[in-house]
């Protein structure tokens, strides 16, 4: 077999279909956030960036920025490998008291990201509790997904955040055989928000526990940013909530939160931590002072729901369609796949805007999007600026305006 022309030949395929997917290179600023320096062909130059899942900011944020320094002059750059092997690092200890605190649980468990916790957590659960049953939204994200086809166990897809429908399969599953319940509070593509509500409720009446992703939530909804759940007083119907530290709280990693021998039956038997080098002290420093400022403040949580509701009205006044929903994402409808792409072009070649293209496989063929996620940070110019750049590019394209 020739591997090289058929790598190529893939990659023309995606090319064709417009789905190939252009890394922009960019270079964040500190005290500059949405403001990034992008490095194309002619040259660096500013852009506005609209689709950091940083959502609030703290990426620059001065605490955190003062929390990491002191940890790396303190304790270096590395964690010295896997925590088995290389022993826990305080800071990581720390961490994980923090997320137990914040989402009322008894323990917190640190993975390297987001996907990893997902993929450890429910490969391991599913696959090591004799003949569980795995039931999952329709549209999870991948790393659940591969979670679950990993514990190769038996599976059921029930329609997206559909009760009715989740109640029916558990009805037609034998009563005393383990089962979980895996779903999302927040689901990224169209912003949508799960009945967290009646799934604990079908979960209790049918015996089984609950997963919850709040990784679009946590840092952003509730009192103190324990998402979805702490803002609908749900978190202790709540078997496992699994989060992430890369998005709302601006570094990088991810964990679940549950009951001490839940965190603790991970720990001990998921590969997908037991053999991954652990974080670095200076990340889990960074992640404690994010999560322990927006336990406290809500101000930036207000601040981008201002943004979002400003940027929503403006697109309304201009006919631009984007998908309501009830969360701080929001979708801009385009339903192709070339087109998408290529509107995102020109608006970094054209008006210094960044908004990436969200093409199938991320989203059904036909549901192509710019997905915009505003900040505390971007200001009513920039969203005027958005908003006309969309304007300009439908006009010319005679593309199909909301009503």
């Amino acid at each position: 077999m020739d591997f090289e022309s058929f790598f190529r030949s893939e990659l023309d395929g995606l090319r064709r279909e417009g789905r190939y997917r252009v890394f922009a290179d960019l270079e964040r600023q500190v005290g500059r956030f949405p403001t990034a320096t992008y490095h194309g062909e002619s040259g660096p130059r500013d852009v506005t960036v609209w689709c950091s899942n940083d959502y609030l900011g703290m990426g620059q944020h001065p605490k955190v920025l003062a929390a990491m320094h002191q940890a790396l002059d303190g304790s270096g750059a590395g964690a010295g490998g896997t925590r088995n092997i290389g022993g826990t690092n305080h800071y990581h200890v720390l961490l994980e008291r923090e997320l137990a605190d914040l989402h009322g649980k008894e323990a917190a468990l640190i993975f390297n990201s987001g996907y990893m916790a997902n993929w450890a957590a429910l490969s391991t659960l599913a696959a090591r509790i004799p003949g569980c049953i795995v039931l999952t939204d329709a549209l999870n994200h991948a790393s659940m997904i591969e979670g679950i086809r990993h514990s190769r166990v038996e599976k059921h897809i029930f329609a997206h955040n559909d009760p009715a429908d989740l109640r029916r399969k558990l009805a037609a599953l034998d009563p005393s055989r383990p089962k979980l319940i895996a779903f999302e509070s927040v689901y990224s593509m169209d912003g949508d928000i799960a009945p967290i509500a009646e799934f604990c409720d079908i979960a209790e009446e049918f015996g089984a526990m609950t997963y919850c992703d709040e990784v679009h939530a946590v840092g952003l909804y509730g009192p103190r940013g324990g998402g979805v759940s702490e803002r609908e007083g749900l978190t202790d119907r709540l078997t496992l909530i699994q989060g992430t530290l890369a998005k709302a709280y601006g570094v990088i990693g991810g964990y679940v939160a549950g009951s001490a021998a839940l965190c603790d039956f991970i720990r001990s038997f998921a590969s997908g931590f037991i053999f991954s080098s652990s974080l670095p002290p200076a990340v889990a420093a960074g992640a404690i002072a994010a999560i322990a400022h927006l336990k406290e403040s809500p101000a930036e949580r207000e601040r981008q729901q201002d943004r979002v509701q400003a940027l929503r009205r403006k697109l309304d006044a201009a006919g631009i369609p984007h998908l309501e929903n009830p969360s701080h994402i929001v979708p801009v409808m385009v339903g192709e796949a070339k087109a998408c792409k290529a509107i995102s072009d020109e608006l970094l070649a054209r008006f210094d805007i960044y908004v990436q293209p969200i093409n199938y496989p991320t989203v059904p063929r036909g549901t192509e999007r710019l997905r915009i996620t505003p900040s505390p940070f971007h200001s009513d110019a920039d969203i005027d600026a958005l908003v006309a750049a969309l304007g300009a590019i439908w006009a010319r394209d005679g593309l199909k305006r909301a009503a």
